[in-house]
């Protein structure tokens, strides 16, 4: 479970290279957007990996919270990590102008980062429980259950540090600037 999680993160990062190089060199610009576009069949098919491995008997695990916690992420943010990914390629390797986008206030850019964290988090709960449901009713039920709850408390902890230093920091210490992506 694990190899396919990292097959899967390969596989992300390769699809946006992909996609940047048939979109640029190559002059490509729809077969470039059809490679980043494939990249969420890369959490289709993780999500696909955990189901089967828990529905074969797999023992759920480290693994299953960890491709839980990816595919919040990578659902979430992965369209923002794409965009990042594309401006960097043409500043650095085209040595393009590309101005970062305005974001507005700082306050808000870090509330709407956080509310998006929030809903990753929301997702790789969903994702948790379902992979509970899947192993209920088996011998390892209980084990089961509560190593993949284990995953609630570092999520807990990951949203309360990026509250902390995100909205809440700027509104103790604003600075006044506007943040880019």
């Amino acid at each position: 479970m694990v190899t396919a999680i990292i097959a899967c993160e390969i596989g992300f990062w390769v699809l946006i290279a992909a996609g940047l190089v048939a979109r640029y060199p190559l002059n490509l610009p729809r077969t470039g957007l059809v490679l980043l576009a494939a990249s969420p069949v890369v959490d289709l098919l993780l999500l696909t990996f955990t189901v089967i491995d828990l529905r074969t008997g797999g023992e759920p695990g480290f693994a299953h919270g960890l491709a839980a916690l990816y595919l919040g992420f990578s659902v979430v943010f992965g369209h923002r990590v794409i965009a990042r990914a594309d401006r960097a390629y043409r500043r650095r390797i085209r040595h393009e102008d590309v101005p970062e986008p305005d974001r507005g206030p700082a306050l808000r850019v870090e509330t709407v980062d956080f509310g998006r964290a929030l809903l990753a988090a929301a997702v790789a709960t969903a994702v948790l429980e379902v992979c509970v449901l899947l192993v209920s009713g088996t011998p390892q039920a209980d084990a089961a259950t509560e190593t993949l709850r284990a995953w609630y408390r570092p999520m807990a902890t990951v949203l309360v540090i990026w509250l902390v230093t995100g909205p809440v920091w700027q509104l103790v210490a604003p600075t006044g600037r506007k943040r880019t992506a």
